[in-house]
Parts: C-alpha cells; structure tokens; sequence
C-alpha cells in the first residue's frame, strides 16, 4: 500500500515531536503507522502541523506529549492518550495555553494514580470547547472533596456545549494524613476513596478494591488493585475472580496476615480453587508474606505459566526458607519471570533456586512502565 503524501507530511512533522524515531512503515488503510520510537527532549517551540486529524499516543509521563496540547496541532480532531504517569512538577513548563476548538473527541487513560487533577487535567479540557466526546479513565487524589457528578457537570462538563457522550471511570481518594480522633489518639492515616463510572462494560481499570465489594460482572476490565486494612478471606479472592474473568494485572496491597479460614483450611478439606486463567502480572511487594506462600506454594491457588511475579526480595527469602523450600508441583516452580526488590540487596541464591525463571536487573512497582513508548499517527482519518 503506497503511504499518501499528506501522511508522509504529517509523519515527518510530528516526529519532532518528542521523538528520535527508529521506525518502519506498515500498511495501514488511512495512512501509517509508528511501531516503534525512543524519546528525546521537547521539540523546538516553531513544530507545527496543519494536516494532522487523529492521534493515538501512549507515553511513561504526560510531560512527552505536552506539546501536543499546546495548540500548535490545530486541525487535531481526534485525540487518544494512554499515561502511566503524571508527575505535577513538570507542569511548570510554559505553554501558551490556545484553544483547541476542533477537537471533537478526546480519551485519557491513566495507570497511575494523579495529584492535583483540578489543576493538572481540568484546565486543558476545557480549551476543548467543540468536544463532543469525552472518555476519562483516572484515579486522582482529592484534596477535600470527591469527584462526583457535581463536581463533573460544575468544572468540566459545564464549559463544553456541544459534549453528547461522556464516559468515565473516575476513583477519587482522600488522604487524611495526621487525623486527630482524639485527646489519646494525636495521629491516624486514614484513605477514603468514592468511585463513579458511567458504563460499567467500558471499564478497563479498577482500583483500590475493598472487602467490602459487593461483586458484579466486569468483563471488560484487565488491571485490577486490591487494598484493605483488614485480612483478605479465601471468599473475596473467589469473588474477583468471578467479577474480572479477563484480568490481566492484579496489585495486592494488604500488610495484615491473611484471614484465618484461607491459613487453617488443609488439603483434606473441600475449598474451590482460587483461578485468574488471564492472568500476566502479580504485584506482592506491598503485601505480607502470608500473599507471596499464597501465590507461590499455596495448591489453593492456581496461576498461568506466562505469569510475571513482582515481590520484595526479603518476604521472598522468609517465604521460602532463605530459598531451601522443596517447590516441584508448586506454582513458583513454573515462574516466567520474576521482579525483584529492592535490587541492590540480592544475591546469587535466588537465581540458583529458581534456574529457570527470568529475573531481571531491575526493580518493579511504580517504574514498572512500558518500554519503549508507542505513537500513532493517522493523517486525513475519520472525523466528527
């Protein structure tokens, strides 16, 4: 298929972008596409496109397609953007904040979580006056007040006239640092969190799941987070089961020791066996070590063999006896990949205990990011 020049124009435009490209072409049926691409520093302020219509873009940190929202893409109808992170310190770069009066749909997903949404996300949707399609996918950190449906209609939906479909899933947090209860007790850390979504079939990610979570069928939903002050009992882990049957990346964070019934239950007795068959990516390295035997030695458990493991490395050495426990039929004994930290503290017995399993130089949690970025570009697509 022979890329028209009007896509080749807007290519060699917007690889100034943020990007020293290392790319090959692909057929694509409205222009072509970018597979690959390695990062480099901010474009100079005179990179402009004109013919650009539809972008899909996803990046480690929003500060690589900040010129993106600068106006300087004005004819941009279409915009989809997926961001691991937001870090509000390099919003301090200048931009001349222009409209974006044909923007027409706009679609932000965020991993991880995002302080200061009023300041760092609010502001740039509301240049886009002509939207007529939103999709927010966030989890945000509120500093009173939740985000709710007053507070969309009153900060965001309120400045775009022509919006006629928004859709969302949006969990605000709290974070009461330093609550006083009373005279005896001076210091509590309680989180609070309220979550608000519009369909519940558009769901790709759900967070900070409770004991409390009444369960219901989301089978549109792959990254899911579990966290909770009290133990988690075998039944809850049945229960995210049956409630994301096509999860792909499950975050544990529960530093008490699991419920009584999941430890005292022996192999004699009948318990249905906990499956995530889709699963790809365990995240234990903010859990007890009672979650890391679970997944790893626990026959109660059954995981898939693609499974990448990420744990400390000191709950790991416990877990496993300083790396002498007997593991054939286990589920560690067909790890994939495991991720390790704090790096810096490991040593040789790991890889000899585990010989098969790839475990990389390097740690996981929040830099557990994508490698390398990934952006396409679709010059003269559809638009609205």
């Amino acid at each position: 298929m022979t890329v028209s020049s009007e896509s080749m124009s807007a290519l060699y435009k917007c690889q100034f972008l943020w990007y020293q490209l290392s790319f090959r072409f692909v057929a694509h049926p409205q222009g072509c596409r970018i597979v690959r691409a390695t990062p480099t520093p901010p474009p100079p302020e005179t990179v402009s496109c004109s013919s650009l219509l539809e972008l899909h873009v996803s990046v480690s940190d929003m500060k690589e397609c900040l010129y993106v929202l600068d106006g300087r893409f004005d004819q941009l109808r279409i915009f989809y953007l997926i961001v691991y992170r937001i870090l509000s310190g390099y919003f301090n770069i200048e931009h001349k904040y222009k409209l974006l009066p044909n923007v027409r749909f706009f679609s932000l997903c965020c991993k991880e979580k995002i302080h200061d949404f009023d300041e760092l996300i609010v502001p740039r949707l509301r240049r886009m006056l002509n939207l007529k399609e939103l999709d927010l996918n966030v989890v945000a950190e509120s500093h009173e007040k939740f985000i709710d449906g007053d507070t969309l209609q009153k900060y965001i939906i309120i400045y775009m006239p022509q919006l006629h479909k928004f859709t969302f899933n949006i969990c605000s947090t709290i974070n009461h640092r330093n609550f006083s209860l009373n005279e005896h007790i001076q210091k509590m850390h309680i989180i609070s969190q309220y979550h608000i979504y519009s369909y519940r079939c558009k769901l790709k990610v759900y967070s900070d799941i409770t004991n409390n979570f009444p369960g219901r069928l989301f089978t549109s939903v792959t990254k899911v987070s579990l966290y909770d002050e009290r133990p988690f009992e075998h039944e809850f882990f049945l229960r995210i089961a049956e409630s994301f049957p096509f999860m792909k990346e499950l975050t544990i964070e529960n530093r008490k020791a699991l419920g009584r019934l999941i430890k005292r239950i022996n192999d004699n007795q009948i318990l249905s066996i906990i499956e995530y068959p889709n699963l790809n990516r365990l995240d234990l390295t903010k859990t007890h070590d009672d979650y890391i035997e679970l997944s790893l030695f626990d026959t109660k458990m059954s995981l898939p063999h693609n499974i990448h493991h990420c744990v400390g490395y000191h709950s790991l050495k416990r877990v496993t006896y300083c790396f002498t426990r007997y593991i054939t039929g286990y589920n560690c004994a067909k790890l994939p990949a495991l991720y390790l930290s704090p790096v810096d503290e490991r040593d040789e017995s790991v890889h000899y205990y585990l010989p098969h399993t790839c475990i990389p130089e390097t740690s996981t949690g929040q830099d557990f990011l994508p490698c390398p970025a990934k952006i396409s570009v679709l010059a003269g697509g559809r638009t609205n």
